[in-house]
């Protein structure tokens, strides 16, 4: 069993690295691998709409000119996917979004080669528009044909300096119960 979490933010070690690592460290509690994309910062750029991806047929986005079809690899032999953006103008950055739209692009051409895998959003966010944010990452779990775990809230945490979201104990008792969540429902589905 494996989970894989994609930063979006720009922030390698920022509040949404971290709410993502402590969501992390409760599924490696339970002995299931993780591994954290720095997604944020990269030059992935957004899908060019050529619809190439539906032509090949080969689980890959026809465009070879980033990181794109390494995380697509990553993603397709992981169970579980998770997707964490700081807010910005109340969604998600540029980078994860080019993620998902490419990603999902191409899943969909590709059989929905994402569906019954796991996936859950996490958001870091300075005041409001957290959101709409949550409901973006959402959205490419829902049309995927993915499982959307609960929580005890909805997964986000408040902060703006790094670090800030440590303070935030109702949004680390939401990642904690996240991780749970995942790997109880990882345990049902894989075994």
């Amino acid at each position: 069993m494996k989970t894989i979490a994609f930063n979006g933010s720009p922030r390698a070690d920022g509040n949404t690295a971290f709410l993502l690592n402590y969501v992390l460290d409760e599924i490696k509690q339970e002995g299931i691998e993780t591994e954290i994309v720095q997604v944020g910062g990269t030059n992935v750029h957004g899908c060019r709409a050529c619809y190439q991806c539906f032509k090949q047929a080969n689980q890959h986005c026809a465009c070879k000119d980033d990181c794109l079809n390494e995380w697509i690899d990553k993603m397709l032999k992981a169970d579980a996917i998770l997707l964490g953006s700081p807010t910005y103008f109340a969604d998600i950055t540029p980078e994860m979004k080019s993620l998902i739209d490419r990603a999902g692009l191409t899943a969909r051409a590709n059989n929905e080669m994402f569906k019954r895998k796991i996936g859950a959003a996490v958001v870091a966010v300075r005041r409001t528009g957290a959101i709409h944010a949550f409901d973006t990452l959402n959205h490419f779990f829902l049309i995927e044909g993915m499982i959307v775990p609960g929580s005890s809230y909805w997964n986000m945490a408040f902060g703006r300096e790094r670090g800030e979201v440590a303070r935030d104990e109702e949004g680390l008792r939401t990642m904690k119960t996240l991780g749970q969540n995942i790997s109880w429902l990882l345990k049902k589905i894989c075994n």
